[in-house]
């Protein structure tokens, strides 16, 4: 059976474990969660190597991209029940920018965004996919691409797309909590997107969703420590970098390692955007690597003659994660130099060599940033205020200022 050969075959349902039965609205739509750009995604974990730290954290940026998409269509149609006017042309574009926002990712999402591009980040690859296809479908993602960039009239259609409480951290919340466990991590969104309305343009939230977007805050900032920035998770994280920077420094000293053909290419050279706007060809290697060009080099490079790829490998796939210390205070250098020294030694290598094997840097979680993107209340006399001066929660004051802490991960050497 052709499945472009009519409409009725498009109106596909999905059966999603977070959100239920979710129904493809549009011909449009499937015809790009069709298109080998997105299916990509399903190859693409949502969460990295976070797995590791939560087995059950195997979800993709496929699923997630849908459940997104999803979201974005439940908070229109509540918009349209208030008298907000949006047309069915712009209920389309919005919801074809949520579905390929992360459309951009590389493999392990963030963490491989600088390994494998140079200053180049997701959303910028993002718009160039989105480019492409809009050349392939005649121009009519022209208007998602425009609530994409924010330079539509309606800002709060792009606000739905990326903000505060837009749809994207609407449903990775909930979908990160449940395939992780982490039981705090879970949003009301059905109560949350009722409460959504629009003021002077900009997205709010009604005053009687205000303990709902409270608990929206403090399972967002619980998620951030306890899954994004889980020390393991960061320790692993460092390690998989590690690894890409030697595969990169061993191919710039002549080394042919072992790769997927499209992966050498990003390993070969420092990937700028000047190269993706420059070569079209650049973009289709891209959309060919995923996790899965990973993950078969590190098992391949386990046995590489080179003995610092070759340690980084086996202890990553055998689950011999790095050493990895948090505080909230700076660690010394004295610290840092006498671990660093015994590396050296242990390992036989040297001081410049020993970077791929201990790291200390700063984390930083700001749970409510209030003078980016404001979450804003409208109050039942019409006034709009900022979140954090609309609670009566104390906490939410507390949450706008950025947490910071240090960490030190270094290998163990004993």
């Amino acid at each position: 059976m052709n499945l472009h050969s009519n409409t009725h075959n498009k109106r596909k349902i999905i059966n999603d474990p977070v959100h239920g039965f979710i129904t493809i609205p549009d011909e449009l739509i499937f015809d790009l969660i069709e298109h080998p750009f997105f299916q990509r995604l399903r190859r693409i974990k949502q969460l990295g190597l976070s797995h590791l730290v939560y087995p059950g954290a195997n979800h993709t940026r496929f699923h997630h991209a849908l459940g997104a998409m999803y979201l974005m269509v439940e908070a229109i149609d509540v918009l349209r029940s208030k008298g907000v006017e949006i047309t069915p042309e712009e209920k389309l574009g919005a919801t074809i920018a949520i579905l390929l926002h992360d459309i951009g990712h590389g493999p392990f999402s963030h963490t491989l965004e600088h390994s494998l591009l140079n200053k180049i980040h997701h959303e910028e690859v993002s718009l160039l996919f989105m480019q492409r296809l809009n050349q392939e479908f005649n121009g009519r993602l022209d208007l998602a691409i425009a609530i994409f960039e924010d330079s539509y009239h309606k800002s709060f259609l792009h606000q739905l797309v990326s903000g505060q409480l837009d749809m994207d951290r609407l449903d990775y919340l909930q979908r990160d909590s449940y395939f992780t466990g982490v039981s705090e991590g879970v949003v009301g969104s059905d109560r949350i997107i009722t409460m959504l309305n629009v003021s002077n343009n900009n997205l709010v939230i009604e005053e009687k969703g205000i303990y709902s977007i409270e608990n929206f805050i403090g399972a967002r900032r619980i998620m951030y420590w306890q899954v994004y920035m889980h020390k393991t998770v960061v320790s692993s994280e460092f390690m998989l970098t590690s690894i890409l920077k030697r595969a990169k420094h061993l191919y710039k000293q002549g080394m042919d390692l072992f790769a997927s053909p499209s992966l050498k290419v990003f390993l070969k050279e420092d990937v700028t955007f000047d190269h993706f706007k420059q070569n079209d060809a650049m973009l289709e290697n891209f959309a060919l690597i995923d996790d899965s060009d990973i993950s078969t080099s590190l098992k391949v490079w386990q046995s590489c003659e080179d003995k610092i790829l070759s340690k980084l490998c086996k202890d990553i796939a055998s689950r011999q994660l790095f050493k990895t210390n948090i505080s909230k205070e700076p660690f010394p250098q004295e610290r840092i130099s006498e671990i660093t020294n015994n590396i050296q030694a242990k390992l036989g290598i040297s001081a410049d060599e020993t970077h791929y094997f201990i790291k200390s840097e700063k984390l930083v979680n700001s749970a409510y940033d209030e003078k980016y993107k404001q979450i804003i209340i409208k109050l039942r006399n019409g006034d709009i205020l900022d979140l954090a001066k609309a609670s009566d929660n104390l906490n939410i004051a507390a949450l706008s200022t950025p947490v910071e802490k240090f960490y030190l991960s270094y290998t163990k050497t004993d």
